[in-house]
């Protein structure tokens, strides 16, 4: 007999319940008066208590007494589990129970947590500044500090002027002890991050007898001998000068994949001259140009043995300037020679290393005035307490010097922006170093999480970390708006520089153009032929050089700057323009024919263009917390606010996904571009090969 076995397949049903995350919301008080600010930490946690790093929403919301939202956005992610966010209280606020709402949503599982903190009164008490040591008698130069008995910025003079806010005339932000080394009226105030501000205060310092240093108001032997009583001592230091980029305005094209060896701003045609879509080429505008030479007025002449006249011809007090020292240019002689007004006696006793003040009066004011040019720098750099400004120089923050990151080595000094040509130095320029957010470049553990800590590899610091430029200091009358585009057909009077000046768009805020950028860059100099941009339609000037399958090429954020300048139709090259001209009479076709002649090309027949560059950004860095790029701004394409990596960076797969993924397992739906990528790269450790056409094998470990 066959028996015959049934086998009965029985289905357990076990129920899956979602765990429930905790999530707790405080703020470090209780109460704030008006003027403060909120700081507010989440913790984030499973029921078992394990911290939770990647939640998909890390949301804060707060409501003010009326239920009206303030402020709804991501929270900063302090690592562990444990988020944060800080609020500026307006000094107006209203008074009465404010709400802190926390949403955080993680694997599908929602969380939110409330706290209610309430604002008290509006702070309307100015701050009091205490200073030591007392004023007084001394025998020897003294340091004097500064303090407030509240968050507050402190303003001081030391000419015996009032100090003023917002800064203007010769008063000074504090950011740390200040040396009298000679009698001086120190005045001063601080002012409250409500507003208050508290009466002026005067203190005397006598100082008696002479320090022993050179350079002291005190050291009446040493006396002001025309531009060479520096090489009696500096000789050596006026020869490393001579021969720096600073001087000679031309040095090696290393970083510039066209052009000839030695390339700068000179004005030669021999294809080194670099061309800008500001005033074109200095062609017929050292005077103008030659304002911020670091020399007496004569065009630097190359050669490895300068005489002592030649080195006579560096002015060292463009950078080491620690008075009121100005200068003027010769009519007759095309030299400069120090103002009547200017006592070089005390110039040449004040002389200090350089202060950001002294490199700003040149580089914030390039192109022809304040953060004209940059977009990232303006004589605000110099002065500003405001962090959300520029965090590394505030004064009341990283109060860095130029020379913090731009290293000095016999007067040569390290950096270089996409658009110049020269190199100066080959110091490395870097945000990761030993003094300055170390282990920062790690690809496994700068930031908190993986998926933060891949992009150093591929994105710069700055990408992340300015989402805009040209901002405002909140401290400063004056506006750093930038320039966006040069109109030289148009002309208008200048009635402070008392000459015409072409027709300019200036804006602020503005979002940066991105673009691989390996160190090296495309540049048209003068002489060189005419190239327009096939994206753009402009004839471009400079464009930083790289791509995504570059072993070194990032992401970086750019000013995009355009201008109308003329083109020689005979020879398909642009024209430097003489600015001379221009600024003397405002005759476009004048100064355009003039620029010619300069070129040897009198007669050509020509016409008017667009042209356009690209300027990298380095500075203008707000705190991170609430300010750096979310992960929405690129991630994913469709959505992202900011960057489109798949439709404009090159980030897209080979094949559709349909088909890609068919290629190893049927095609999967994933809720979100981060579990997609976690699963298959951080997982995995596949190579982006598998997917995109480029590679990331060997810089990340991947299979």
């Amino acid at each position: 007999m066959k028996k015959i076995f049934t086998l009965l397949a029985v289905l357990l049903f076990v129920p899956v319940f979602a765990c429930a995350n905790t999530l707790s919301i405080s703020t470090d008080k209780a109460s704030y008066l008006g003027g403060e600010t909120m700081k507010v930490t989440a913790v984030y946690r499973t029921d078992r208590g394990t911290p939770i790093t990647s939640p998909k929403t890390r949301e804060i919301r707060i409501e003010n007494p009326s239920g009206t939202t303030l402020v709804q956005t991501s929270m900063a992610n302090a690592g562990s589990g444990v988020y944060s966010y800080s609020y500026r209280i307006s000094s107006t606020a209203p008074i009465g129970k404010y709400t802190v709402r926390g949403r955080f949503v993680y694997k599908g599982v929602e969380t939110k947590a409330y706290t209610y903190p309430s604002v008290v009164a509006a702070d309307t008490t100015a701050p009091t500044t205490s200073i030591t040591p007392a004023p007084g008698s001394y025998s020897s130069a003294q340091s004097v500090t500064l303090s407030a008995n509240e968050p507050a910025v402190t303003y001081y003079t030391t000419d015996g002027t009032t100090p003023v806010y917002p800064v203007a005339g010769n008063t000074r932000t504090y950011g740390g002890p200040i040396s009298i080394a000679s009698t001086t009226t120190l005045k001063y105030f601080s002012r409250d991050t409500a507003g208050n501000s508290e009466a002026v205060k005067s203190a005397l310092y006598t100082i008696a007898g002479y320090s022993g240093k050179t350079h002291d108001l005190n050291n009446t032997s040493l006396v002001w001998n025309g531009y060479g009583t520096c090489l009696g001592c500096h000789k050596t230091e006026a020869s490393d000068m001579y021969q720096s980029v600073h001087y000679q305005w031309q040095g090696s094209g290393a970083k510039m994949t066209t052009g000839p060896a030695l390339q700068g701003k000179m004005d030669a045609l021999d294809g080194s001259s670099a061309l800008n879509a500001y005033c074109i080429n200095i062609i017929g505008g050292w005077k103008a140009c030659g304002s911020c030479h670091v020399g007496t007025g004569a065009k630097p002449v190359a050669t490895a043995t300068p005489t002592d006249a030649q080195l006579a011809s560096v002015d060292c007090l463009m950078c080491h300037n620690g008075a009121n020292y100005a200068r003027t240019r010769n009519a007759a002689t095309g030299l400069f020679e120090p103002t009547a007004s200017t006592d070089m006696n005390v110039v040449l006793r004040s002389v200090v290393k350089p202060g950001r003040n002294n490199c700003l009066g040149c580089h914030a004011k390039a192109g022809g005035g304040d953060a004209v040019k940059r977009g990232d720098l303006a004589l605000a750099s110099g002065i500003s307490a405001d962090a959300g400004y520029d965090v590394h120089m505030a004064t009341g923050r990283g109060n860095l010097t130029c020379q913090s990151c731009h290293a000095v080595s016999s007067h040569r000094i390290a950096g270089r922006g996409s658009d110049l040509r020269p190199v100066d130095s080959s110091a490395v320029v870097s945000c990761s170093n030993a003094s300055c957010h170390p282990g920062k470049s790690s690809l496994t553990s700068s930031h908190s999480g993986y998926e933060v800590s891949h992009h150093v590899g591929r994105v710069a610091c700055q990408t992340c970390h300015l989402p805009l430029y040209a901002k405002n200091a909140n401290d400063t009358a004056a506006s750093e708006a930038t320039e966006i585009h040069r109109n030289w057909e148009g002309a208008e009077w200048n009635t402070v520089l008392l000459r015409y000046e072409p027709l300019i768009t200036k804006a602020n805020d503005l979002v940066p153009r991105y673009a691989f950028w390996n160190g090296t860059s495309w540049g048209n100099n003068l002489n060189d032929a005419a190239v327009i941009d096939p994206v753009t339609g402009g004839y471009q000037i400079s464009r930083p050089v790289g791509a995504i399958s570059d072993a070194g090429s990032k992401l970086y954020p750019f000013k995009y700057k355009t201008s109308q300048q003329p083109l020689d139709l005979a020879t398909g090259k642009l024209i430097g323009l003489d600015t001379a001209t221009f600024f003397a009479t405002g005759n476009y076709t004048q100064a355009v024919l003039d620029g010619l002649t300069g070129m040897g090309r009198s007669g050509d027949a020509w016409q008017t263009v667009t042209t356009d560059e690209y300027q990298v950004l380095n500075h203008q860095i707000p705190p991170a917390s609430g300010n750096a790029l979310s992960c929405g701004a690129c991630h994913p394409n469709a959505a992202a606010t900011r960057m489109k990596l798949v439709s404009n960076y090159g980030y897209g797969t080979k094949k559709p996904l349909s088909d890609l993924c068919n290629d190893c397992h049927d095609l999967k739906t994933y809720s979100n571009y981060r579990d997609f990528h976690n699963e298959h790269v951080a997982s995995e450790r596949f190579d982006c090969g598998r997917c995109h056409n480029f590679s990331r094998k060997a810089e990340r470990g991947l299979n």
